[in-house]
């Protein structure tokens, strides 16, 4: 796969093409955990998009430059402090969300930064990973992929879950989107949906 081929990296990260669906041409965006940089490079290929990354790694901090997109190194469990409020249009957390362990702290300042978040993550309750609970083993699969002691999630979630989440701190719901694979998941997403997608902005 070319590392800037925006149609293989759609078909190998569908949440990439939701997430660039509700960006406008030009936006600014701020991409939290963003890893090798690959998102951000997608969003500046299809959308136009300006922005930066934030990344703990050096090895993808390295990557990020090589893929030609802007990124500081910086702890997400240290806050977004360095970010003046409302300076991008909006703040990304992708498959990062179930890796933070002061998840409320950094919803919040996600939208203190941005004017709306995204986040996507592996949904918890698909099927395939309560099969495999109800057989007494932690889900592997490719949306989880890590065995349950080298594992880096803290806070895995189920879509039910993370939308009481939103209805207690005053988060509202713009947008969902289900997938498994690359079809979207209308009929039974909670049970269905491996991946969640979701945009979203401070309650009124």
């Amino acid at each position: 796969m070319s590392a800037h081929d925006p149609a293989e990296l759609a078909a190998a990260r569908p949440d990439f093409a939701a997430i660039a669906a509700w960006i406008p041409q030009g936006a600014s965006v701020l991409d939290l955990g963003c890893g090798d940089g690959s998102l951000l490079r997608y969003l500046q290929d299809t959308r136009q998009a300006r922005g930066y990354g934030v990344e703990i790694s050096d090895a993808n901090i390295i990557a990020c430059i090589r893929n030609g997109v802007n990124v500081i190194q910086g702890d997400l469990e240290s806050g977004l402090s360095g970010f003046e409020s409302s300076a991008f249009d909006f703040v990304v957390l992708s498959q990062t969300l179930q890796a933070t362990r002061h998840t409320e702290a950094l919803v919040r300042e996600m939208l203190r930064v941005g004017r709306e978040g995204i986040v996507s993550f592996p949904n918890f309750g698909y099927w395939k990973n309560r099969l495999n609970i109800l057989r007494g083993h932690m889900p592997v699969s490719r949306d989880l992929p890590y065995q349950w002691y080298d594992t880096p999630n803290v806070h895995l979630c189920t879509l039910g879950d993370f939308e009481t989440f939103c209805g207690e701190h005053q988060v509202h719901i713009l947008e969902r989107r289900v997938m498994t694979g690359g079809s979207e998941i209308s009929a039974l997403p909670n049970l269905l949906g491996s991946t969640a997608v979701y945009r979203f902005k401070r309650a009124a």
